[in-house]
Order: structure tokens, then C-alpha cells, then sequence
């Protein structure tokens, strides 16, 4: 499966540290000594792909040689190349490097992929292979993202999922197995990776797989990158009370120009996703249109792929009063960000303040954190 070496010379592996020094001169990063302090990692792991031999190319023996012990024998295996788990707090530059790590990575055999999206994928996979009645059905499946990619980059590895944390560790066996090198940033310490998950005990063996094959670091840093951006017009309008409704609906007014405008309905794996008001890539609809239904990653990544401007009214206070609809609207926010839908909406109080207390509030730092990004007025425009 493995690419040969000489494909890794075709944009001369482009550094990861150069970029970053690149794009700092040119104002397109504002440069942070944490994030600077990764950057060897992150070259490390090219340097390394770029070093490691191609699968040397055998002649095969004889049945009599081989009983004799003479020919050629087989080579010894090279030593797999070390992937990088990236932690730290929300809006600390991971997925800017992460961006950069893909640029410099070849083309040929990299890929850079939200873990949500990915684990879609994988679950649409491994639904096919059960249909074929195949007995191990994650081993197809990895074999064949295994066959075109050689790195693959994930952003905000999360598990919450019983069913993606009971396939992930087989998943990423196989991968490594077959030369696969992973690259992922999350919020967390792979430790605490689906923590308090029903039968975590089963998980376990995945973060001692993490741990084996992956350089696990911290980006450190006390700045976060996404506050203090300047602003354009207001897109967040707190509290969700008749003023907002206002503002909403001049806005939508604006931004619709008098085109017709009706319900806009996808079909994901059988369900029905609907936005309520939809004209020329802008939809718009109420929190509990999007987050009171049962939908789900694949539902919410189909929603990001069909607008460009995204209207939500009244986004209530979170908590563990309706934490499923919580869950939700976290997993609508990633997949609008990932696909940089522009999003405006009205809501009960200000981002950070939604939910701060309870289960769940944890991981709302980096939701809060992205809605805050998303309020820029340049937000989606690079």
C-alpha cells in the first residue's frame, strides 16, 4: 500500500515550520511561541514519511529453497513512523496547523478530514460490508482508506458515540497496520476520551493505542486566538426577544432580495432533513426545527453542504433540562464551521454564557469558542 519514496519529493515535503514563518510574514498568522513550539513535531512527522523506505520488492522462493532456508528472505519490517495527537484548549491555533501539516503533506496521499465527517464515512462503510456478510466488516473498510492514503490528517477527534468508540480502535489497527500515519487534534487528553462512555472498559485498549503510535502533545497556550477578532455587522443578536426577531427578518429580507422562498427538504440514509425557509443557498429556521428532531452528523453535514448563510431563531438556554438538543446544536456548529456556512442567529444570551454549567458544559467552550469566531465579518470569506 505504501506510496514510493520518490512521490514524497514532489513539493520538496514543504515544512510545516516554513509556512507557518511564510504565512507570519505575510500577516496571515499572528505568530504564538506555543504554537511555534509544535511545529518540530509536525515537521518530524514529514521528515520521517519522507525518510522511510519503500516496501522493498522480494523474488519469490522456491518451495525447496524455502525448506532449505536459502534465497531471499524476507526484509525486515521498517519501523512505522510516529503519528502526533495535538491537545489543548479551544481557539488555540490546532486546526490552523492542521491546515498547514495538509498543505505541506503531498497531495497524492494525504488527506485532511473532520473526524464527525469521517466517522460517517467509516459507519456507510462498514453498513455495506455487514450486507456483503463479510465477518470482520471494519477490515475492508480501513483497508480501503488504507489503499489511497498515506497521512491522514483528523480535526477535533471527539468520541461520543457508542458505536464509533466500540469500531474505532479495530479501525485504526488496521490502519496502522497498513502503513497509514495519523495526525489529529482534540480538546482533550486521550485519556479522557469518551469518558463516563457506557462500557468504557472496551475503549480503553484504543487509548493505549494512541499512546503506542502517536506522539502525544499539548499546545499550551493562554491566548486564544479566536477572541478579540474585529468585527463586522451584527450577526448574533442576544436576547432572543422581538428587537432580535426584528433584526432577523430585516436581514433575511436583505439577504433574500424578494426571491421566492420556500422549505427546503434533504434526504439523508432515509430521513428527512428540513430547513423551513430556503432561497438561493440561504435557509433559515428555528433552533428546535434543527436540534428538537432526532438528526444526527451525516443529517447536519448534509445541511452544511446545501447553504451558504444559515438564520437560526431562538436559541434557548442549554443545560441538562434538554441535553439532547444540546448534543445536537454542538454537532450543527462543527458542521457549519467545517464547511464555513455563514451563521446568523438570535439567541438567549451570549455564547458564552448558554451553557456554563452541568454535563455537557465542557465541551461547550469550543462551541462557544467557534460561534465567537463565526460572528467575524470575514468569517468564510478565505
Amino acid at each position: 500500500m505504501l506510496l514510493v519514496a520518490g512521490l514524497w519529493h514532489l513539493r520538496n515535503m514543504g515544512k510545516v515550520s516554513e509556512l507557518y514563518r511564510q504565512r507570519a510574514e505575510e500577516g496571515r498568522i499572528k505568530p504564538d511561541p506555543a504554537q511555534q513550539s509544535v511545529l518540530p513535531e509536525l515537521d518530524r512527522v514529514l521528515a520521517d514519511m519522507e525518510a522511510a523506505p519503500a516496501p522493498a520488492a522480494t523474488k519469490p522462493r522456491s518451495a525447496w529453497r524455502a525448506l532449505l532456508g536459502v534465497g531471499n528472505p524476507a526484509p525486515e519490517p521498517a519501523p512505522p513512523v510516529k503519528g502526533l495527537y495535538l491537545w489543548g484548549g479551544v481557539g488555540r491555533g490546532k486546526s490552523m496547523l492542521m491546515d498547514l501539516m495538509a498543505d505541506a503533506a503531498p497531495d497524492q496521499s494525504s488527506r485532511r478530514v473532520h473526524f464527525h465527517e469521517f466517522m460517517q464515512e467509516i459507519q456507510a462503510g462498514l453498513e455495506q460490508a455487514r450486507k456483503r456478510g463479510d465477518q470482520d466488516a471494519v477490515r475492508p473498510v480501513a483497508m480501503e482508506v488504507a489503499r489511497t492514503t498515506r497521512l491522514l490528517c483528523f480535526d477535533e477527534m471527539q468520541i461520543t458515540d457508542i458505536a464509533d468508540a466500540m469500531i474505532v480502535g479495530r479501525l485504526f489497527q488496521v490502519l496502522f497496520e497498513q502503513g497509514v500515519v495519523i495526525v489529529t487534534t482534540s480538546n482533550r487528553v486521550p485519556e479522557d476520551l469518551y469518558k463516563h462512555g457506557l462500557n468504557r472498559q472496551l475503549f480503553l485498549p484504543f487509548i493505549d493505542l494512541i499512546r503506542q503510535r502517536m506522539q502525544v502533545v499539548c499546545l499550551d497556550s493562554e491566548v486564544d486566538h479566536r477572541q478579540g477578532r474585529q468585527g463586522g455587522g451584527q450577526v448574533w443578536f442576544s436576547p432572543a426577544n422581538a428587537d432580535a426577531r426584528a433584526s432577523m427578518d430585516a436581514i433575511w429580507s436583505e439577504l433574500t432580495q424578494g426571491s421566492e422562498v420556500q422549505p427546503l427538504e434533504l434526504t439523508v440514509k432515509g430521513r428527512k432533513v428540513e430547513i423551513p425557509a430556503f432561497a438561493g443557498r440561504i435557509g433559515r429556521a428555528g433552533f428546535w426545527d434543527l436540534c428538537g428532531k432526532p438528526l444526527g452528523p451525516a443529517d447536519y453535514l448534509a445541511l452544511a453542504q446545501a447553504v451558504d448563510v444559515l438564520l437560526i431563531d431562538g436559541i434557548p438556554r442549554l443545560s441538562m433540562t434538554n441535553y439532547n438538543e444540546a448534543k445536537r446544536f454542538v454537532t450543527l456548529i462543527d458542521a457549519l464551521y467545517e464547511a464555513e456556512v455563514r451563521l446568523i442567529a438570535s439567541a438567549a444570551d451570549e455564547p458564552e454564557q448558554l451553557y456554563n454549567e452541568g454535563e455537557g458544559s465542557f465541551e461547550f467552550e469550543r462551541t462557544a469558542s467557534r460561534l465567537r469566531e463565526m460572528q467575524d465579518a470575514t468569517w468564510g470569506a478565505a
